[in-house]
């Protein structure tokens, strides 16, 4: 049995309501300019990368995500106080966003997004987010953190234990309905 103190509902990822925690990073929409002898299309600015407080710089790596399912329950946060963190999906599987409104972390007053698979996010500096939830198979994610000699991760323990719940049809990636 589950035990929760609780309960969020997963919606949909749309910049709409990411905005408070940051961007969602997606071509849907953008303008874009053809480029290499117009055999590629080319979408600039998509977020804002804020990784140079400090002496940072920009570190660009791959992350492997083992899969998770729902519900799933959340008992820890993180934030970046130096710099933004995003998050790129190499494939096209869908994956959890977690975050919460500073202030209201510690007790437990989180949203859940879910990316389509085609959007990725760039959590706002300080903003406080789940680590990466992959869902239904192990993902690779282009991940642009920041470098330094400064520690650039707080982590939070909640007072209270959410739930991440949604409708789970059989047939999805992770059992999600898209």
């Amino acid at each position: 049995m589950i035990v929760a103190d609780i309960v969020v509902r997963v919606c949909p990822l749309s910049a709409e309501a990411f905005a408070p925690f940051g961007d969602v990073i997606e071509i849907e929409g953008r303008d874009s300019r053809w480029i290499n002898d117009n055999t590629c299309r080319r979408f600039d600015d998509l977020t804002h990368i804020d990784v140079l407080q400090h002496g940072g710089r920009p570190v660009l790596s791959v992350f492997e995500a083992n899969p998770r399912s729902l519900p799933l329950q959340i008992r820890t946060l993180e934030r970046h106080p130096l710099s933004s963190q995003a998050f790129i999906p190499l494939q096209r599987g869908p994956f959890l966003v977690i975050v919460a409104e500073d202030g209201a972390a510690a007790s437990g007053h989180v949203h859940a997004f879910l990316s389509s698979g085609l959007q990725g996010v760039n959590y706002r500096r300080n903003t406080w987010h789940h680590p990466l939830i992959a869902l239904g198979e192990i993902s690779r994610f282009l991940v642009v953190d920041r470098g330094g000699s400064e520690e650039n991760c707080e982590e939070l323990t909640l007072d209270t234990v959410v739930l991440v719940t949604t409708s789970l049809p059989a047939g999805r990636p992770g059992g999600l309905e898209l």
